[in-house]
């Protein structure tokens, strides 16, 4: 089981990746927008805001997300480390519930080119 620390530094590769994101995905890596991820093994919210090209995370909260973020995402820690490593298709995990995405279908429709 991934930890709090392994999810961190997974959500940090992906703002990584983000910012040398081109074409198409670009546009959807430069949202300005709060977002929240839910670690649902370890009932860890990570809170902050995509601006700029990044994933600002500003606070780990115990338990789910007490705000509605516009973008959420929901998923186990080794999922998310698997994802960013590249050993987890996002369609294919997402498809089969093991990863949520709420996001307005604006933001749906660029996020897709990101993921």
């Amino acid at each position: 089981m991934a930890t709090t620390e392994e999810c961190r530094a997974a959500l940090e590769k992906l703002s990584d990746y983000m910012q040398r994101a081109e074409g198409d995905a670009r546009s959807a890596a430069a949202l300005d927008r709060s977002v929240s991820c839910h670690i649902t093994d370890l009932d860890v919210t990570f809170a902050g805001r995509m601006t700029g090209g990044r994933i600002h995370v500003h606070d780990t909260l115990q338990g789910p997300p007490r705000e509605k973020a516009q973008i959420r995402l929901s998923m186990t820690g080794d999922d998310l480390v698997a994802l960013v490593a590249g050993e987890l298709n996002f369609a294919k995990a997402w498809g089969a519930g093991r990863v949520k995405l709420h996001a307005g279908m604006r933001d749906l429709l660029l996020l897709r080119k990101l993921l």
